[in-house]
């Protein structure tokens, strides 16, 4: 049975945030991103082996129960998100780049996310297990909720530039409110009859705050190191903090069928869209040219 705003509301929420997102961009925007692609590969470089590094790291050095262990790895491995895209866009950061990297990403991961995780489940808990990720439902969810809207947004600034031009600032406030109402609605309604235990959640919590912070600001150095522009600098840093929390308990809860494992990413998707907006405007502050 479908579940309110986990199945309906979300979706829903996500291709209305990557619309709005769309309307700050030009086409041209993209074939710049894609004609030098320097910063995508830095960027998609730093999501695969470096933001997972840092999980492995603070996983083995936690004290926690190694099934936990393997909840934080899940969060290194998922893409960025609807919400990436949103931080970016109210941050006046690279959207193109953002939604590139969000895509080109999702692709990738069909293959790097099995291995991962069926390495970490190895590696921390000495027991096997095979994932498989739906392909050909997870590429038409990126081209439904991140595409489609996308590409539409990007329209209606080309035909409608006056409109887009208006709508832009009241979404940068609109848009957050509503994740947050759906967000709490995932977490509080949906969720509320799983057994969640409040001492287990605040001993958790401060391993998805640092997976989230370390990647952001290790994301942002070597973005400075490579000499990208501030713009890009704070948008890579952005992308390698904030992961798709959504994603990372289906594949804990639905294909691992581990509401435990799930918790972790649970607590992370609780935080993390304003601990990474926090961050990034800091950061952006520290960004140079």
């Amino acid at each position: 049975m479908d579940t309110l705003f986990s199945d309906i509301l979300l979706p829903v929420t996500i291709a209305l945030i990557t619309l709005g997102v769309g309307l700050s961009i030009k086409a041209s925007d993209f074939r710049h991103v894609f004609r030098y692609p320097r910063s995508l590969s830095i960027g998609l470089l730093s999501q695969m082996l470096l933001l997972p590094g840092i999980a492995f790291l603070i996983a083995y050095f936690a004290d926690i129960d190694p099934v936990y262990k393997v909840g934080l790895i899940i969060i290194s491995v998922c893409p960025g998100g609807a919400t990436s895209n949103l931080v970016t866009y109210i941050l006046n950061g690279n959207v193109a780049l953002s939604i590139s990297l969000v895509v080109v990403n999702s692709v990738i991961t069909l293959i790097t996310i099995p291995v991962a995780v069926s390495l970490a489940i190895f590696y921390f808990t000495s027991e096997e297990a095979k994932i498989v990720l739906p392909v050909g439902h997870t590429i038409l969810n990126i081209f439904l909720l991140t595409v489609v809207p996308s590409a539409v947004g990007i329209n209606i600034r080309h035909y409608f530039p006056e409109m887009a031009k208006n709508l832009q600032k009241p979404l940068r406030y609109i848009l957050p409110l509503i994740l947050l109402i759906v967000y709490t609605g995932v977490i509080f309604v949906d969720r509320g009859s799983e057994p969640i235990i409040l001492l287990d959640s605040i001993k958790l919590l401060p391993y998805p705050f640092l997976l989230n912070f370390l990647s952001m600001f290790l994301g942002w150095m070597v973005a400075r190191k490579f000499n990208l522009n501030s713009k890009n600098q704070f948008t890579i840093s952005i992308e390698v903090g904030l992961q798709n929390s959504a994603l990372a308990i289906f594949i804990a809860a639905t294909l691992l069928e581990s509401q435990t494992m799930a918790l972790v990413p649970i607590i992370y998707g609780s935080f993390s869209f304003f601990s990474t907006l926090l961050f990034g405007y800091i950061i952006k502050k520290f960004s140079i040219d």
